[in-house]
């Protein structure tokens, strides 16, 4: 089989290291430069009149950090939270944002080649977070950009919602 890289993000010859979570039967993965700590799912203060996928804030040593439930965003079932699930605080420019996923899986490398562009839906808009879809020993993982998922946080401007600079 052959295999393309058409995507920039597989144009380089480096393995690209990269953080696996899980939500419901999928796996994904995020570039590990963006992750600054994992942590356990606990209390959370809720926004009024938050859209659903906005879970609310943490305190994380004195810097607020708004919660995004990727379950919900990506329109997957409710989610049930309990020991494995996990708070993925990134650090996207110069916010920080936590995202909740059902678990975290492991650190992998992706080498270029495994990587292939996002399927096309069209005009879609559907696959506008997605940096490509890899195979890595023998699982599907789909490859996430935080910062287009995350775009109405308007991260590079004053934020329309509260996050910690």
């Amino acid at each position: 089989m052959e295999h393309t890289t058409t995507s920039p993000a597989a144009a380089g010859t480096e393995p690209r290291r990269t953080l696996v979570f899980g939500l419901g039967a999928e796996d994904y993965a995020i570039d590990i430069g963006l992750v600054q700590e994992l942590r356990g799912y606990g209390a959370v203060t809720r926004l009024a009149n938050a859209p659903g996928w906005l879970k609310g804030v943490i305190n994380l040593r004195g810097v607020i950090v708004p919660l995004v439930d990727l379950r919900i965003k990506f329109g997957q079932p409710a989610p049930g939270y309990d020991a494995s699930t996990v708070v993925i605080v990134l650090n996207l420019g110069s916010r920080t944002v936590g995202v909740v996923v059902d678990r975290v899986a492991d650190v992998v490398g992706m080498q270029p080649e495994q990587l292939q562009p996002p399927p096309q839906l069209g005009e879609s808009d559907v696959t506008d977070h997605v940096l490509g879809v890899a195979t890595v020993d023998q699982r599907m993982l789909i490859l996430v950009d935080m910062a287009r998922l995350l775009a109405e946080f308007n991260l590079d401007g004053a934020a329309a919602l509260p996050l910690a600079a």
